[in-house]
């Protein structure tokens, strides 16, 4: 079963159909210059695809699909879902989505949950135990069906507010990586989805009609201080359209020399002799900005993402 029949759309209307393909095309491009440019995926990569039962995760899962079916390398997916035995968590909605899809897929089954509210104290927030425990045990699944790579679906949205978390509240300037080895030393992990707006997968996720199971069963609190990143970011977005784009690319467009960390750059090597670095410092003036980025609000990310796949284009991208 190919992946476009997966997912039957004729309960669809034909505008609704419409805005499926075209929806699906950008998501696919967008994936596909994200592979490209982070050489994320290459020719006998086994991905395991982690599987939540979320947005974002089926999404990811939908996508890479299509592009397999079309990339010029070869590459085989396997489905992974950790079931942390949640009171309430329906077990069987995954196995017949996958099956139905046509999908290798594995379902391990570790008793985290037991492991959590043993370990934190009630009404405080589980997720930072939780994911660790989860990291683990996915990392063990990963070695033990010889997976070459780990794919997350983690979106742009979510490595700009990991950005803002770390310099708010962790003193770093630190994001998600697009592809890093994993802490353990051991596995390389991609995030296909990191060129992809959230908002795009939530409108995919609804004419798709993935069967969804919340995030919620455990009866943990949020993440307050992601929920008022993340509202925080989505006001600005309003109010300032562009800016999640903006400080996306500016993630991407790096510049060492003019920020304070030495161990990034040689601020004791500078002197005189060294001539201008950077456009040097221009301090006393205004930073210049862009015209075309201000301008019937442009979309700096799709331009810096054109830009790049120019520069380093696979035939990966080119889906047709």
């Amino acid at each position: 079963m190919s992946a476009q029949s997966a997912t039957p759309i004729t309960s669809l209307t034909p505008s609704q159909k419409i805005q499926l393909s075209k929806l699906e095309k950008r998501l696919r491009r967008h994936v596909g210059q994200a592979i490209a440019q982070y050489n994320m995926i290459e020719d006998g990569d086994k991905i395991m695809v982690c599987l939540s039962g979320g947005k974002d995760s089926y999404a990811l899962l939908a996508i890479l699909m299509l592009l397999k079916e079309s990339a010029p390398i070869h590459f085989d997916i396997v489905a992974v879902n950790l079931d942390q035995k949640q009171p309430g968590f329906p077990e069987h909605i995954l196995p017949q989505y996958l099956e139905a899809l046509g999908v290798e897929y594995k379902i391990a089954q570790e008793d985290t949950y037991s492991i959590v509210k043993d370990k934190i104290p009630e009404g405080k927030t589980t997720c930072s135990l939780c994911s660790r425990l989860r990291r683990a045990i996915l990392y063990k699944v990963a070695a033990e069906i010889g997976a070459t790579k780990i794919a997350l679906g983690h979106h742009r949205d979510d490595m700009v507010e990991t950005l803002m978390l770390n310099m708010f509240y962790g003193g770093k300037l630190k994001s998600m990586p697009a592809k890093l080895v994993s802490d353990n030393g051991e596995h390389v992990v991609i995030r296909p989805l990191a060129f992809c707006k959230e908002a795009e997968l939530i409108q995919y996720a609804q004419l798709k009609a993935f069967p969804i199971i919340p995030c919620n069963l455990c009866g943990s609190q949020p993440n307050l201080q992601r929920q008022n990143i993340k509202k925080m970011l989505q006001d600005w977005n309003v109010n300032h359209p562009g800016r999640i784009e903006s400080m996306f690319t500016a993630i991407r467009n790096v510049v060492p020399s003019h920020l304070c960390d030495s161990e990034l750059f040689d601020f004791k090597g500078i002197n005189a002799d060294s001539g201008i670095i950077n456009g040097g410092d221009i301090a006393f003036d205004d930073e210049p900005i862009i015209a075309a980025q201000l301008t019937n609000n442009v979309n700096v990310e799709e331009n810096s993402i054109a830009k790049t796949s120019l520069s380093n284009s696979l035939n990966i991208i080119e889906i047709k």
